[in-house]
């Protein structure tokens, strides 16, 4: 997928390639659904079909899908726009029946469809979000292949402000170890 970034000047003399998968981790309140949004906004402006979801509503819809025998409807409906973006993978850890469902989504679009992912967990940490290592690591397989890992690091912005405001106090630094010589 080709979106043309628009410079200052609004021409959009940029472009940049998206290649199928994307995912952006990071700490809490950093951005990642803010440029995931944006992200999604730019692809809508190219012409290209684009669905926002958050993980936890993907996993309840294949599952109501799979309860109800139309798992392959509701995995059909993930596989239609030509970006993805799942917000908010890992803030919950999935039951072992949902990380399969999550699995077949996923090897559904492996080189199909872009899939923009944003996590507050590491990929390392993967094999407790989806309770399986295995299958986290089938899952990891087909998302890093061809991807752009977008780490964020820093402070959340909303506490940020509040600390700005005089709301919250900033976190004290850890303290020094020092050793002691015998």
């Amino acid at each position: 997928m080709t979106l043309r970034i628009a410079d200052e000047t609004g021409r959009g003399s940029q472009s940049r390639i998206l290649d199928t998968r994307h995912y952006d981790a990071g700490s809490p309140g950093v951005g990642k659904t803010h440029l995931a949004v944006a992200l999604g906004r730019e692809a809508i402006l190219a012409g290209h079909s684009v669905q926002f979801v958050a993980a936890t509503t993907v996993v309840a819809q294949l599952a109501k899908g799979h309860g109800e025998g139309r798992l392959e409807e509701r995995l059909a409906q993930f596989a239609k726009p030509k970006l993805l973006i799942i917000d908010e993978l890992g803030y919950l850890p999935f039951e072992p029946n949902a990380a399969h469902l999550f699995f077949q989504l996923v090897s559904r679009r492996y080189e199909r469809g872009a899939i923009l992912l944003t996590s507050n967990r590491s990929v390392g940490e993967w094999g407790s979000v989806f309770s399986d290592p295995v299958v986290a690591t089938a899952i990891l397989d087909r998302l890093l292949h061809h991807s752009h890992v977008i780490t964020i690091r820093g402070d959340s912005y909303r506490l940020k402000e509040k600390r700005r405001s005089g709301l919250l106090q900033k976190p004290a630094a850890p303290e020094a170890k020092s050793e002691k010589k015998s």
